[in-house]
This record gives C-alpha cells, structure tokens and sequence, in this order.
C-alpha cells in the first residue's frame, strides 16, 4: 500500500478512551479485595489466603486461556473480543453484588470476572497498530497500560471508602454497576478498523499459530520474554508483599501502603512520559535498557532503606522506570515479530508475568531471614535484574526505525 493512500482519523483517541475505561473497570475488579482483606475475611470467616485467592485467580485464568483468547482475538476481531470481554467483566461484576454473602459465588463471579482479562488486556496492541501510526504506537500503548495502574489505584483507594460507606454488599453492587457501564460504552464506541488503514502494515499479519510458532524462534522476542517474567513478576510480587517487606525494618502500616501508592504515581508518570519519547525519537531498544538500569537504585533502596524519605524516593524511582518499561515493550514485541499477530505477542508478554507472579509471590513468602524480612527475596531481584540488564543489550532495534528511510 503505498504511504499516501493512509490515514489517521481523530475518532481513535474516543476509541481509546473507551477501551482505557474497559481495562480501568477490569484491572478494579480485579484488585477489589487486597485492600479490605481483614474485613472480608471477617465477613466471609475464612482466612485473608483465601481472600487472596480471590485475586490470586486472575493470574490462574490468564495463564490457562491466554492462548485460546488470543485466538479469539484474531478471529473476532478487535471490537468483539473487547466488548466480550469487557461484558463478562461487567455482568460478574454484578453477580458478585447480587450474591455477596456467599464466598463461593464471589469466588465463581472473580473467576467469570478473571476470564474477560485476557481478551481486553491482549487485544491493546491491535488496537495501537490498526488506529494510530508507528511513531504513535508505544504512546496508543502507553496510555492503555496506565488504564491498568489507575484501575488498580483507583480500586485501593476508593474500596475501603465505599466499604466504610454502603458496606460490602454495596460496594460490590456500586462496582459491578460500573464495570457494566464500561461494557456498554465500548459496545455502542467500540469499532474494528479505520475506513482507511493509519499505516501500510496495519493490516500485514498472519493467523495466531503460525505467528506463535515465528515468535518462539525470534531470539529478540525469546530474551524479551525473559526481561518480562522477571520485571512484571518483581511487581506483583513487591506490591503483594509491600507492607511485609518493610515491616521488619520499623515502618508502620501506613507507611507500607503510602510507599505503594507512591510506586504506583511513579509508573502512571513514566507510562506516560517514557513511551512520548521513544515515539518522539523512534527507537525501542534504548529505553528498555534505561529503564532496567534506572530501576536497580530504586530497588536497592526498596531493599535497604531505613528512613521514610528514602523508602518513597526509591519506590518512586522504582515504579517510575520499571512500570513504564512495559508500554514500551509491548510494543516492541509487536514490532519485531510482525507478521504475527499483536494480540499473539501481547498476551504472551502478559503470560510470563502471570507466571512470575505466583511463583514470585510464593517465593517471597517461603525465603524469609529469621527475621522475618524479605531482604533475600529482594536481593534476589536485584541480580536477577542485572541479568535482564545485559540481555536488552543484545535486543536488536525495532524496524520502526528505519521505516523512514533512517
């Protein structure tokens, strides 16, 4: 197709902002129990494992229909996988209202809930390369990944205020209300194409399987692969475990989650600035390596750190650089393994964090100092994050680059 005959329509920043509010509801949901644990562990009589469980499955369902759903993906389409996706969110997200006294309805509800996420969460690059132009893309990605930090954000903090306000019957119900909103949304906004493509390869993808079996012999998407697994299961791990990991060096509760909060800023900022400029400057490979080395004295000071300062100096920098690292990978690993499909590339990123997380998760908890610290585990992190570092410095450049004769 030759350059001319693309174009760009301002209607794909709606579309986004529509498919934002689909991933903000999920990601909510999905997180609505971590901060209320001891009240719905009360309120259920069951012990605060099993309330982690009930976000626990998220990463069970994604790890066992990433697969099927970016099949779904590429054969429905953008907009039906979404809006299915999307309403499957929505409609349990009610039932777990309507049957909040029973545990094991709630549990069924996040789990129907957990199996809308991959088919929302993976279709993000599709929706990058079909709507916006290459020098557009990581930003199109960005601003879709930070719908997943401020659905979680959002989720911590309002929670416990609706809990303390209508009780957790209603609060489940204002929420499940909301997420069938979101559905609705992108259902009447949500479309599939553009009437003319926004670049020449928006449309140069083959079918899932035969892109699944090009990525496994990618070298720079198999070393991609690895940086994912170690960084977005350092951060389900760091997050589930905060206030563990600095209790025993004497902060307070308080102070565990505001290090939290200030972590979670930090990667809504970078996910927003770190993307604009690699677009700005059509390049990959650099900012994934700056994040890798920016993000090591944030988490050594996460490790270390005795003063309050320092303890929110570093989750910041931490969350800053390690957060906003992933919008620009995503896109990367749909870059460098075209002609598959972007949902294939995404979703299999996403997978090797879901993976991480448990086994991350599990670990932290398993490899205490006899005090009772985390100092291992993190320290652990932090090697494991050197190694990533000298991976990236074998990636090859995304061909974005040169796509203008560069």
């Amino acid at each position: 197709m030759a350059e001319g005959k693309s174009r760009v329509y301002g209607y794909r920043w709606l579309l986004l902002a529509a498919f934002m509010l689909a991933v903000f509801m999920n990601q909510a949901l999905w997180i609505t129990f971590a901060p209320i644990t001891s009240v719905a562990a009360q309120a259920y009589a069951t012990s605060d494992l099993m309330i982690a469980l009930l976000s626990l499955c998220f990463m069970v369902v994604y790890i066992v229909l990433v697969l099927p759903a970016a099949w779904l993906i590429d054969t429905w389409g953008l907009r039906w996988s979404v809006t299915v996706g999307a309403a499957l969110s929505g409609v349990f997200a009610l039932t777990r209202g309507i049957f909040a006294s029973s545990f094991t309805l709630v549990l069924v509800s996040q789990i129907g809930i957990a199996v809308g996420q991959p088919l929302i969460l993976g279709a993000m690059t599709k929706l990058a390369a079909r709507w916006f132009r290459p020098e557009e893309r990581a930003t199109a990605t960005g601003l879709g990944t930070l719908a997943i930090y401020l659905g979680v954000l959002a989720s911590l903090i309002v929670t416990p205020v609706l809990v303390d306000r209508f009780g957790l019957q209603g609060m489940l119900l204002d929420c499940g209300a909301a997420g069938v909103l979101a559905a609705v949304i992108f259902a009447l906004l949500g479309r599939e194409r553009p009437r003319t493509p926004a670049s020449a390869d928006s449309d140069d993808r083959t079918r899932m399987f035969d892109g699944l079996k090009s990525m496994m012999r990618n070298p720079d998407f198999l070393r991609l692969l690895v940086i994912f697994f170690v960084g977005l299961g350092m951060f389900n791990g760091i997050s589930t475990w905060i206030e563990d990991i600095v209790r025993p060096r004497g902060f307070t509760t308080a102070q565990a989650g505001l290090a939290g909060g200030v972590m979670l800023g930090g990667g809504i900022v970078g996910a927003v600035v770190l993307p604009l400029l690699s677009d700005g400057s059509r390049r990959r490979k650099p900012f994934v390596i700056l994040a890798l080395a920016a993000l090591l004295p944030g988490l050594v000071g996460l490790t270390l750190a005795a003063q309050p300062w320092l303890l929110y100096a570093s989750a910041a920098l931490f969350g800053f650089f390690l957060l906003s690292a992933g919008p620009i990978g995503f896109q990367y690993g749909a870059e460098i393994t075209v002609p598959a499909p972007e949902g294939t590339s995404n979703s299999m990123l996403l997978v090797m964090g879901q993976v991480s997380g448990i086994a991350f998760i599990l670990l932290m908890d398993a490899v205490r100092g006899p005090d009772g610290a985390m100092t291992p585990s993190l320290l652990g992190f932090v090697v494991l994050t050197a190694i990533c570092l000298i991976l990236s410095l074998f990636l090859g450049e995304s061909p974005i680059r040169d796509s203008r004769g560069r």
